[in-house]
């Protein structure tokens, strides 16, 4: 319908669990429900159009879709040279981070991006690698395969693969091994350089609104704490990542304050161990749910 907001969003997989969570989180109510190609939003005008990721930004550069959430990998194999797609990030999501790797067999005989010279290469991403290998004046043959490009070494299909990493669980299992990263990546929020219709935009700045709300309050924690008067800027220094801390005086003691603060970084246990050391005590760290500014 005209002025429900569209967002291109990988059908499965686990960028696709992650960014259904990460949609759950800002607010949005909607339930995605087997082979089904539409998830219709249920408290906000938006439609989730459920698609194969490598047709992501290509949707979101034909109209088809407004916005799109996508592996930054995936944005750099279809945007590359003269595919010319009108598309951009827009904002990094920091979920579903893995590498894209040059790998080869384990104590092999290639180890480093030199020992790849007139070998062959086999990828998912040739857009990615042959870029790269011509940016580092290395001659080798990319052997474009859609799946199981671990196999390759193995069934002599090519001497060494490019692929996505991240636990690396999958390379030791075939006796492959990285030494080389390409592109690191995580999911990205994609758009185009259309004008979109007032409605729609009061929509997007909303839900962007909520997006970002998710970002910062993951690695985020409400730290409250007793602390002596005398210790209170000591105290806020050692606070990682926050404002000027809420201070609070306590009734039962002229010298003694209750603090609270939003810490934005991650708070460590070297870090109450440092507050302590101060003077803190009665120290608790909740997490945070939601967060606006």
């Amino acid at each position: 319908m005209p002025g429900r907001l569209r967002i291109a969003v990988q059908k499965k997989g686990r960028l696709a669990d992650e960014s259904f969570a990460m949609l759950k989180k800002a607010g949005l109510n909607f339930s995605v429900r087997g082979d089904g190609l539409l998830a219709r939003v249920k408290n906000l005008p938006i439609d989730l159009l459920l698609v194969r990721d490598d047709d992501i930004p290509n949707f979101v550069a034909s109209g088809a879709s407004d916005f799109g959430l996508v592996g930054e990998n995936v944005f750099a194999e279809e945007t590359l040279g003269s595919k010319g797609l009108d598309v951009s990030i827009l904002r990094r999501l920091g979920f579903s981070r893995c590498n894209l790797c040059l790998a080869a067999i384990e104590n092999g005989s290639l180890q480093s991006l030199a020992d790849l010279k007139n070998k062959k290469i086999a990828t998912s991403y040739p857009g990615i690698l042959s870029t790269y290998l011509k940016d580092k004046n290395i001659d080798a043959t990319c052997v474009e395969m859609k799946g199981a490009v671990e196999l390759a070494p193995r069934i002599n299909v090519a001497d060494a693969i490019c692929d996505l990493v991240s636990s690396g669980a999958t390379l030791e299992a075939n006796g492959l091994k990285a030494f080389e990263t390409i592109l690191e990546s995580e999911a990205v929020l994609i758009g185009s350089r259309r004008t979109l219709s007032a409605e729609k935009q009061s929509i997007y700045e909303r839900l962007l609104s909520r997006i970002d709300g998710v970002i910062r309050s993951k690695d985020s924690k409400y730290i409250m704490l007793n602390a002596p008067q005398s210790q209170i800027k000591a105290i806020s220094k050692i606070l990682p990542g926050s404002d000027a801390p809420t201070i609070i005086p306590l009734g039962t003691d002229d010298g003694l304050v209750a603090m609270q603060a939003v810490c934005t970084e991650n708070v460590f246990w070297e870090t109450l161990e440092a507050l302590k050391d101060k003077g803190a005590r009665s120290i608790l760290v909740l997490p945070i749910e939601k967060m606006m500014s």
